[in-house]
């Protein structure tokens, strides 16, 4: 448990027990009678959680005996880390950090894994703030060094490049061995003249044939899906292909080449391992399945150390029965009946119900599973097996090696074929919660708008996402919104925005929370709340201030009052009101005054009816213009997802909307696209169509170049209308081929650049993507 700038891991200590944790590491006293509320537990109490849990790593750390490679740099390490273990692992059995487990917390968690049955150990480091890296490096105690790159990440939090360079290298001052690109001048210059540094071995690689390097890695030539490379260390000249075309795909695997060659390996066996590497899929995905299924895609680790991280996302799924399809283990240097024993121990743990495993290995072990248990020799075998009728109603989690492919298990068990989705970056949508945080006092709640299907991402696990981040309370706008995530298994507390008096009856079964926007409206669910016998049901008063849509008037506010205070049925949660143009510094002054008549009104209710009650003012935009506003609690929405604020260079973009290409045609000059002829032009011309339309959530005016996406490098016009179910791109002079993937916005195109092209704003482009579009959550 730790307490950190924005929350305080003890607050959780009970809802964790009751999950079923029984050892808690503590920095504070725990908030009341551990012996009768946590029966069972132990506490061990510390001057500082993070200081004990690297003394615990170091201690493990100090009785592992193979060879500790730690990498550093500021892009790339995650890669590196990954593809040097697939690398290593075909020569001897080797773990590695489980995804970018790099910081204070997460570089112990991974010594927590070392074992003596694994000949090497690749750890990743990272840091934010100067001396981090020197309590990792105490830890870690590496071997070898790598640093992969310096570029601009935290640089806020240092004065100049060289200081991060140095910084960073701290890491090394025990190495035996540090592996870096000679062709960057900065970290050269630094380990070639730091008094440490230099006494170790230093050992260098360039893509230039003329540096002084140790080893040169030069591409000799490439096509559009791979690239040709020649390796030449002292006499030995090497020659072997890679399957990425990209620059930081060369580099990060020469780094690995080299660092190969640095342990004195053979190099033969690791120019030929990188003709198989693989994208790293830096995420875990989870996506809608057949017959109501839910799945959890795991490809990024396969070692017994990451199996138990991915059943406890499994377990968090509520009223789905657990199903875990799971092949052998590659290199992991354990016997078999070992690993077996410890699967069925992990799954029987996390509640699954089933498992299906795929390899040869398993399958020789197969007495000590469950006698529900499937085994299949390969990934075919499950193929031809497979039913859709044999899946419905589980969450089912897929935890294979890259080598048994499960992508063809996944596409059996996918709902939907339509290759068109949006992804939604949870990670992102945390980081732009924690940005609106920063802004508010520690004590100021947030209220989440999840309404209009989370502006198009997805209720349901938008707001479990919230829920788990501490979130105090969710939005919708209707009851039908409310009641679904009800049934999702949300728990949270819930405003209703627009209730009908007629829902006012399920609104108290589901236990949601009414916005009472006028004094009928009010009288109505009162008159409810005396007829099911309640007292102190939580109701939300909304105040007309000056926007002129709902909300009630200055001059009604007696008549609330009286209302309030006869009855014992309901208490007020909170009052609010909503700013009309809080992004607006023309319209400041009226945001002034909206704020100092909701604070006039406001405070007569406070008064009149004696009740404490919450105040809320401010949306997003709000919070970063009008910060002395925020009252109680803030609302946030759209800012969530990084969309129409101010300062988006502090934001992330949460959500991508993606396609991928059906067919490319060429179309001779003179010659119309689409329905009407429409666009036809003086020279010949080449059009890719994508899967994607009005019906999707396109506008029709986005047709005719009016939008543009981003497909292979390049950015493409839209040509031709927008049809129901696809449209057409110009592609003319790009190299297209069916299945490559269209970006519609994104990183490389913001959801606001397309608002602003179709005259409207992205609360309405996001809000319009239809529900047949799937929906890809992530989170690395």
């Amino acid at each position: 448990a730790v307490k950190g700038p924005r929350n305080n891991g003890h607050q959780f200590i009970r809802s964790l027990y009751n999950s079923g944790i029984r050892a808690f590491l503590t920095e504070e006293d725990y908030n009341g009678n551990p012996l009768a509320e946590l029966p069972g537990a132990a506490i061990i109490k510390t001057s500082g959680s993070i200081a004990a849990l690297h003394k615990l790593a170091l201690h493990l750390r100090n009785n592992y005996t193979g060879t500790v490679i730690s990498i550093t740099g500021s892009n790339g390490k995650t890669i590196v880390k990954e593809w040097l273990s697939d690398i290593l692992g075909d020569f001897h059995p080797t773990l590695r950090s489980p995804r970018s487990y790099n910081s204070q917390t997460g570089v112990p968690l991974s010594l927590w894994r070392l074992d003596n049955r694994y000949s090497y150990a690749v750890i990743e480091a990272g840091m934010s703030m100067p001396g981090e890296i020197e309590k990792l490096e105490m830890i870690i105690r590496p071997g070898i060094g790598i640093i992969t790159n310096i570029g601009e990440a935290h640089q806020e939090n240092f004065k100049d490049i060289e200081e991060k360079v140095r910084e960073k290298l701290r890491l090394f001052v025990n190495c035996e061995t540090i592996v870096y690109c000679a062709d960057h001048k900065i970290i050269c210059e630094i380990l070639e003249n730091d008094p440490v540094l230099k006494n170790r071995r230093l050992f260098s690689w360039s893509s230039s044939a003329d540096a002084n390097a140790d080893i040169h890695i030069v591409r000799v030539g490439n096509d559009r899906h791979k690239s040709c490379i020649e390796v030449v260390w002292g006499n030995e000249i090497l020659r072997g292909s890679f399957p990425f075309t990209d620059r930081a795909s060369l580099e990060n695997v020469s780094t690995c080449i080299a660092s190969v060659a640095a342990l004195g390996l053979p190099l033969e066996g690791a120019v030929k391992a990188m003709a198989s590497l693989e994208p790293v899929a830096m995420r875990m995905e989870k996506k809608e399945g057949i017959n109501r299924c839910v799945l959890i895609e795991d490809y990024y680790n396969s070692d017994p150390g990451s199996l138990g991280m991915a059943l406890d996302h499994l377990k968090d799924i509520p009223n789905k029965d657990k199903t875990l399809i799971i092949s052998d283990f590659i290199q992991s240097g354990r016997e078999m009946h070992e690993l077996g024993g410890e699967i069925v121990l992990l799954a029987s743990r996390a509640g699954v119900n089933r498992i299906i495993c795929i390899g040869s290995g398993l399958s020789s072990v197969s007495e000590l599973f469950p006698g529900k248990t499937e085994f299949f020799k390969d990934t075919a075998g499950f193929e031809e097996w497979f039913r859709e009728g044999l899946f419905s109603d589980e969450a089912i989690l897929l935890k294979g090696a890259r080598v048994f492919r499960f992508e063809a298990i996944s596409r059996l068990l996918e709902r939907q074929v339509h290759t068109t989705r949006l992804e939604i970056n949870l990670n992102a949508v945390l980081g732009n919660l924690n940005y609106f945080r920063d802004k508010l006092r520690k004590e100021t709640k947030i209220m989440a708008m999840v309404k209009a299907f989370a502006y198009g991402a997805g209720s349901r696990d938008i707001a479990g996402w919230l829920n788990y981040n501490g979130i105090d309370f969710l939005t919708v706008a209707y009851i039908d919104e409310g009641i679904a995530l009800r049934k999702g298994g949300v728990t949270n507390r819930i405003m209703v925005m627009s209730p009908d008096q007629a829902s006012f009856r399920q609104m108290i079964e589901f236990d949601l929370e009414p916005e009472l926007f006028s004094v009928q409206v009010l009288k109505a669910f009162v008159r409810e709340a005396d007829k099911n016998g309640l007292v102190d049901y939580p109701v939300h008063i909304k105040l007309e201030t000056g926007m002129y849509r709902l909300g009630i008037e200055e001059t009604d506010l007696d008549e609330v009052v009286l209302c309030v205070n006869s009855s014992s049925s309901i208490r007020l949660a909170s009052v609010f009101s909503h700013l009309a143009a809080s992004e607006s510094s023309h319209h400041d002054h009226l945001t002034i005054k909206q704020a100092g008549l909701f604070e006039k009104m406001s405070s007569y209710l406070q008064v009149s009816t004696g009740q404490q009650f919450l105040r809320h003012l401010l949306n997003s935009t709000g919070i970063e213009r009008f910060p002395q506003y925020q009252y109680d609690m803030v609302r946030l929405g759209i800012g969530l997802y990084y969309t129409g604020v101010s300062k988006r260079d502090k934001l992330y973009p949460a959500t991508i909307f993606k396609t991928t290409v059906t067919q490319v045609k060429r179309v001779r000059a003179g010659e119309g696209v689409g329905y009407g002829f429409t666009e036809a032009c003086e020279h010949d011309r080449v059009i890719a169509i994508v899967p994607v339309g009005y019906a999707d959530g396109l506008m029709r005016m986005m047709g005719g170049g009016r939008i543009r996406m981003f497909l292979n490098g390049s950015f493409v016009p839209t040509v031709g209308r927008i049809c129901m179910d696809m449209c057409m791109l110009d592609v003319t002079g790009t190299e297209v081929s069916p299945g490559d993937e269209a970006e519609i916005f994104g990183p490389n195109i913001s959801v606001y650049e397309v608002a602003e092209a179709c005259e409207t704003i992205p609360h309405e482009i996001l809000s319009g993507i239809h529900p047949r579009v799937r929906r890809v959550f992530f989170y690395d």
